[in-house]
């Protein structure tokens, strides 16, 4: 069944600012769990008796849950008002989030509930985004989505920080506990701050779950390839930097007590969340494959250099850390914009189902596969091997460009929003 196209969404129930600041905030709120497992692996590790690999395993499976329920979910959106997609992600979350603080005893109880919690992302990120532009009428529209894909930075900072701090007094079960009071939190923010909109849906569409013109358009495409090398990256970065930065403290002789790693990732976060805001700008001004090109060679360099900073001090690593998250972020808002940009009429939906699912597809290998290079490089106590482990995620990232110029159209479709 059809929605017709000419239905508009009912006026918002807040200032546009507004609105953007509630998503921000209820995104944030619904991530506070995301990183928690990274953040407190290394304790984890030991406790169950994790190889890398495994460990690189809870960590990926987090964002193959994403991958197995985005194209469905943020599909969705075409056709149901994604307010409700984002309420049922959110509920999602909590409760995966409690099952791990109740339930997880090892690798296969905390894989289930790291699987479930990654369909909740699915549930909120993208089907978040989607409400925010259904309900946001105007010239901003475009900074208000580069605020909001930024925010993914600042709910994994939170997550980091939150982890970190409750694990350190309480222990990890506490830690997921908090994450799950913190998700549920969104769910009345959400509910009482948006109000019920119709997705405007292209009448001509027939069938709302064939991706098969979204993968045939060409430059669509290139930002969702892009954009799976960066998730490759990010994801593999987020979830082994805690464990490098502890391995290069015991290395330094444990004498540098602050910033603790847990500490560095979540400054690193918050700085990101700007670093993400300015990249989008810089592409919005000097042309977005332009930019985006300087910024993905630049985290590649940057990756192949990180596993080196080891051989300096903690101090050196952190500071690397900081940089690293900076310039691994930056092209976050944009490559999402350019997604949306491309996108064809009535396509919006199930455009941004592909450059999910393909894009958290790459954020489920980047960890596993670096969890992989540790432990064939002989583990995470060697130098050596988290050179390699942080170059795999560089080389990566480095088909990002290539993707943009050899799929990438100078202009979105005719009408594409």
């Amino acid at each position: 069944m059809s929605v017709p196209a000419t239905a508009s969404p009912p006026p918002p129930a807040m200032a546009p600012w507004a609105l953007t600041a509630v998503m921000c905030a209820a995104l944030t709120l619904a991530l506070a769990g995301s990183f928690a497992f990274p953040a407190l692996l290394p304790g984890l590790v030991a406790a169950w008796g994790l190889s890398n690999t495994d460990a690189g395993w809870i960590a990926g499976v987090y964002f193959a849950g994403y991958a197995a329920a985005v194209a469905v979910l943020v599909t969705l959106t075409d056709r149901v008002d994604a307010r409700r997609v984002f309420l049922g992600g959110a509920l999602a979350t909590a409760l995966a989030m409690a099952g791990f603080a109740w339930l997880a005893q090892g690798f296969w109880s905390a894989l289930l509930f790291r699987l479930l919690a990654g369909a909740g992302l699915a549930g909120t990120y993208m089907p978040g985004l989607r409400a925010l532009i259904d309900r946001y009428d105007g010239p901003g529209q475009g900074r208000a989505l580069s605020f909001y894909t930024a925010t993914f930075s600042l709910g994994m900072a939170l997550s980091f920080l939150l982890a970190g701090e409750v694990g350190a007094r309480l222990g990890w079960r506490a830690a997921f506990w908090a994450a799950a009071g913190a998700s549920a939190l969104a769910l009345p923010l959400v509910a009482l701050a948006l109000r019920p909109a119709a997705p405007a849906a292209d009448p001509d569409v027939a069938s709302l779950f064939d991706l098969r013109p979204v993968l045939r358009n060409r430059p669509a495409m290139g930002y969702v390839l892009a954009y799976a090398v960066h998730a490759w990256e990010l994801m593999g970065m987020r979830s082994w930097l805690v464990a490098f930065l502890a391995f290069v403290l015991a290395l330094d002789g444990g004498g540098a007590s602050w910033p603790a790693p847990t500490t560095v990732a979540t400054i690193g976060g918050v700085l990101a969340t700007a670093a993400s805001i300015g990249g989008q700008e810089a592409a919005a001004r000097w042309g977005r494959r332009r930019v985006l090109a300087v910024l993905m060679g630049a985290s590649a360099v940057t990756s192949m250099a990180m596993g080196f900073s080891a051989l300096a001090s903690y101090a050196v690593a952190a500071a690397a850390a900081l940089v690293y998250m900076l310039v691994t972020l930056a092209d976050s808002a944009a490559l999402t914009a350019g997604t949306v940009a491309m996108a064809a009429p009535g396509r919006r939906g199930a455009t941004l189902a592909v450059h999910s699912l393909i894009g958290f597809a790459g954020g489920a290998l980047g960890p596993v596969v670096m969890g992989a290079v540790l432990d064939a490089a002989g583990g995470g106590a060697s130098v050596t091997a988290w050179v390699l482990g942080f170059g795999s995620l560089g080389l990566a990232v480095a088909l990002g460009p290539v993707f943009l110029y050899l799929l990438g159209g100078r202009r979105a479709p005719t009408g594409s929003s």
